[in-house]
């Protein structure tokens, strides 16, 4: 059975600590606090299945104060024509080619005016309904210099059926984030602040864009973990499972690593790449339907959910 260490046990003591604040603003009545501006990113090329939930999963929100920002990369598949089907509710938008994901997400922040940020895959969607309501009350509580926070994030198969959920208290990731990126991304608020301080995403990435920017920050900085929030849903595809897609990841995120001056990769890194080379073996020997049955049973072995099969 897992035991939480102390840095967890102090996440949660935190946590406790700031819901008791929150208690104390929200019975104050002559508190005036006026609400962060959410801004949600949607990148999107070629993706006219999924972007109408991802939509609607932003304009159905309860909280108010959320502006939505889509980027297409040029689509030609009618992706353009369910933007604009739904510009009313967009406060920008645009349709051109483009330079990949992080340039679509760095035209993103020039319009961007919130006071957090957060960006979305069109294969994303917010979990329900009262989620930045639920949110923006801890985000207006976290200390001004933390320029990160998170929540969690839940997986789903290829059947769009929840598989298990990611995103572990800060204090138990933090050492293991300068070699893996161990935050679910599309559930990281990003306060405007850190642009300000460690400039856009590099785009010379093609997949650990993200993780570098992160990194910029949290190799010195603290992110913060929101207890017992799910934010949003992740479709989980091919393109993450594959051995060369991960391959790819790894070798992005030493670069990362590199350019923050990690001399070694750390030994969670090597792991990483030793298994996927393991999976690269096992794929051409038993195949891929077989290697991911297998691969599932060693996950059931270590207690885990399947994910393999699944995807």
């Amino acid at each position: 059975m897992h035991r939480e260490n102390s840095g967890c046990l102090s996440q949660r003591v935190t946590n406790i600590w700031l819901l008791s604040v929150q208690f104390f603003f929200d019975n104050c009545k002559d508190m005036n606090h006026n609400p962060p501006l959410i801004s949600i990113v949607v990148a999107v090329l070629n993706n006219k299945t999924t972007l109408q939930q991802c939509i609607d999963s932003i304009i159905q929100q309860t909280y108010a104060n959320v502006e939505l920002i889509v980027i297409d990369g040029g689509s030609t598949d009618g992706t353009k024509d369910i933007i604009i089907h739904n510009s009313q509710f967009i406060t920008y938008w645009v349709s051109e080619p483009d330079r990949g994901i992080y340039h679509a997400w760095n035209k993103a922040l020039v319009k961007a005016r919130g006071d957090w940020i957060c960006f979305l895959g069109a294969d994303d969607f917010l979990w329900n309904e009262n989620v930045l309501e639920s949110i923006v009350k801890h985000l207006v509580l976290i200390p001004i210099n933390i320029n990160i926070a998170y929540t969690k994030t839940i997986l789903l198969d290829n059947k769009n059926n929840p598989m298990f959920s990611l995103g572990m208290p800060w204090e138990c990731v933090k050492n293991r984030f300068k070699y893996d990126m161990c935050i679910p991304h599309p559930s990281v608020m990003h306060r405007r602040s850190l642009f300000e301080k460690h400039g856009y995403f590099d785009e010379s990435f093609k997949i650990a864009g993200d993780y570098e920017l992160l990194l910029r920050e949290l190799k010195y900085g603290n992110a913060f973990f929101i207890q017992d929030i799910i934010l949003t849903a992740m479709r989980q595809g091919g393109i993450s499972s594959s051995p060369k897609n991960t391959l790819l990841t790894l070798r992005e995120v030493r670069k990362a690593q590199k350019k923050m001056e990690f001399r070694w990769p750390g030994s969670i890194w090597v792991m990483a790449v030793v298994r996927v080379y393991l999976r690269i073996v096992l794929w051409k020997l038993l195949g891929e339907n077989m290697t991911r049955k297998f691969l599932d049973k060693g996950r059931q072995v270590m207690g885990l959910p399947p994910f393999w099969t699944k995807t």
